[in-house]
């Protein structure tokens, strides 16, 4: 009998992309679910409105809902500490942890992880935000020795929209970045529909896809003590150890 692996997720309320894309990839391990709780987000900028919605207490209430399902890990699938600071989400992690004695990680806390672990130093970034919000994270990424070596974003500061943007136009922001040949490309927002496009992207272009919702997914795997290299279709990350 296979094990049962019960995925806590917190989710952007105005997100509608990660929960069939994080079922999908939960699906491909035996035995494991994904459970969601949402606390409101809806617009990604700079603003002071836009930042308080990431206030931890606001989160650590959805985090206590998760843990009524006795989820064996919380994880975060959001980029906020892309522009807040990635000590932002070593901080919910603790907090997470302390108040409900669960697992914890963030999608992005994973997705560094994953850069140490293949060596990545030169990273090609797609996001759907805005311009200052973008500059933020290449600038969050150089103070850890990672260089930004090529960036789209799409100028997108309604949440909800993000999900509106189509795979076709995702894989022509990928094919214009992975002409500064990086060593990966991030899709860095929770709310795009790339993650199942990591196959296709990699077998065309050669380099590695490091989207978000897997990375979310892959994070949460590992705390849990399960193996994400039971995830196959779903990109190379998945494979990495």
């Amino acid at each position: 009998m296979s094990r049962t692996v019960r995925l806590g997720v917190l989710t952007p309320s105005s997100n509608t992309a990660l929960e069939p894309l994080t079922s999908a990839l939960a699906a491909a391990v035996p035995g494991c679910s994904a459970h969601f709780a949402r606390f409101k987000v809806t617009e990604i900028s700079l603003s002071p409105q836009a930042l308080g919605q990431f206030d931890d207490s606001k989160i650590l209430a959805a985090a206590e809902l998760l843990a009524d399902a006795k989820v064996d890990v919380i994880a975060w699938s959001g980029t906020s500490s892309g522009w807040l600071g990635f000590d932002a989400d070593r901080r919910l992690v603790e907090r997470i942890r302390e108040r409900t004695g669960i697992a914890a990680t963030t999608a992005v806390l994973a997705l560094n992880e994953l850069l140490v672990l293949g060596g990545v130093k030169r990273l090609a970034l797609v996001t759907p935000y805005t311009a200052d919000v973008q500059a933020r994270i290449v600038a969050n990424y150089r103070e850890i020795g990672i260089e930004v070596v090529a960036e789209r974003h799409l100028g997108i500061c309604v949440n909800h929209d993000f999900a509106l943007v189509e795979p076709a136009q995702l894989r022509g922001l990928m094919r214009d970045v992975a002409a500064e040949r990086p060593q990966a490309i991030t899709t860095f927002c929770t709310n795009l529909r790339a993650a199942a496009l990591a196959d296709a992207v990699e077998a065309e272009l050669g380099v590695t896809l490091l989207d978000t919702v897997s990375t979310t997914v892959w994070g949460g795997l590992r705390a849990a003590g399960a193996d994400p290299a039971a995830v196959k279709g779903w990109g190379r990350l998945f494979q990495w150890a």
